[in-house]
């Protein structure tokens, strides 16, 4: 008779976690306090604190993606709450007269702790549901875009508890860091692998040209083959209009004269970035993750060219469909490399395509500060960062476009 395993539990802690994770998502909420309280008003320079985190999302998920083959998901994801934790927890001891320790705690430390959770708990689910793949990704990764409407609501009144803009932040950090060790330990319990060779039941696994059933590439032959470096390239480019859009939503919101209702800004592109997570990740399920990704890049890439045009609350609605379009790349592009290269070693390899990821919050940030800079007074000055957001997600589109699947391995 054959054993039936409960493979809601693992889903469950996975969203759990995954909502704690959105946090990352309401940067802006930060943003200006911070920039004005420790570095002198620079927001290049305090949103690379952001763009850090992001980065080093790559970093902890190919390091978990390795040690969870030794260790188990379960190890891999507690461990990587205790160090979000106490990323967050020395955050909040940060003054200006050393600011670049933010850089490190939140940024680093952070990136570091929410990689070695992030990509370990899509790939744990994956194999759970291997009928199911993109909706599932899409399922787990639209929790952690929920988390910005669960947490903005609260970090709003806890700022604003500790002491306002510029105060509050960072006490703020404190009790994120204690929420993060929580959830993430209790959490961790549930994240388990299924057994080896589970298929759910009445589900019969494609069969590939070669007979088998799923091509597994290892982390070195995807390293070796050129359609990783297409598609990590392609990633960068991807997401840079979304998060040029989540790091500097309030700012761009007040900007454009809609300061008493700012804040709806981060609300609106936290729940169509979160629900496009789920959509789009549906979607490839029935299009393919290649065509998916392409009419994600081809909207962001119009969309983005809109931005100084909009006005009143026509902002909120190019914000929520910017979020809405970026949501859908990080459902689809784990789903696609599990495609390319397989799921066997999904945790590592999708860490290792998480590196363009990373590279985009680092380009995207520094490009959006410095245009924000130039404009204090007329957010217009703005404008050029997301042309070249537009004329990335075009040159995405054609990378894309010639991706092929990997040779098959020989058996």
């Amino acid at each position: 008779m054959k054993q039936k395993y409960n493979r809601i539990l693992p889903v469950i802690a996975a969203i759990a976690i995954q909502l704690c994770l959105g946090t990352a998502y309401i940067w802006s909420i930060f943003q200006s306090g911070i920039a004005n309280s420790i570095f002198g008003g620079d927001n290049a320079a305090a949103g690379l604190a952001f763009s850090l985190l992001l980065a080093m999302l790559s970093v902890g998920g190919t390091i978990g993606g390795k040690l969870q083959v030794k260790f188990g998901p379960r190890v891999i994801v507690i461990l990587g709450g205790i160090v979000l934790a106490l990323g967050f927890f020395l955050a909040s001891l940060v003054t200006e007269a050393a600011p670049w320790m933010l850089w490190l705690t939140y940024g680093i430390m952070g990136g570091i702790g929410m990689g070695l959770t992030y990509s370990t708990t899509i790939a744990c689910a994956q194999k759970w549901y291997p009928d199911k793949r993109g909706f599932i990704t899409g399922l787990i990764v639209a929790a952690l875009g929920f988390g910005g409407v669960v947490f903005t609501p609260a970090i709003e009144a806890l700022i604003k508890t500790f002491g306002g803009v510029g105060i509050g932040e960072f006490r703020t950090f404190m009790v994120l860091s204690v929420i993060f060790l929580v959830v993430c330990t209790i959490g961790g319990i549930f994240i388990v692998n299924p057994p080896e060779g589970y298929l759910p039941e009445g589900y019969i696994a494609p069969k590939t040209s070669t007979g088998n059933e799923e091509n597994d590439f290892t982390p070195g032959q995807v390293l070796k083959s050129p359609q990783f470096y297409i598609l990590t390239l392609a990633m960068m480019l991807a997401c840079m209009g979304g998060l040029m859009m989540i790091g500097f939503a309030k700012p761009i919101a007040i900007a454009k004269d809609m300061a008493s209702t700012a804040t709806v800004g981060v609300l609106i592109i936290s729940i169509c970035n979160s629900f496009g997570r789920l959509f789009w990740g549906w979607i490839s399920d029935r299009l393919g993750g290649k065509t998916t990704i392409i009419i994600l890049l081809a909207g962001t890439s119009c969309l983005s060219l809109f931005v100084n045009l909009a006005t009143s609350y026509f902002i909120y609605i190019l914000i929520g469909l910017i979020g809405f379009l970026y949501g859908g790349f990080l459902s689809t592009f784990p789903s696609y490399t599990a495609d390319l290269f397989g799921s066997k070693h999904m945790a590592t390899n999708y860490g290792m395509v998480l590196v363009g990821f990373g590279l985009g919050a680092i380009v995207s940030s520094y490009i959006a500060g410095h245009f924000k800079n130039k404009a204090v007074e007329d957010i217009n000055l703005m404008f050029p960062a997301f042309v070249i957001a537009a004329i990335a997600a075009v040159i995405g589109i054609l990378l894309i476009v010639f991706i092929k699947r990997p040779k098959k391995k020989k058996v």
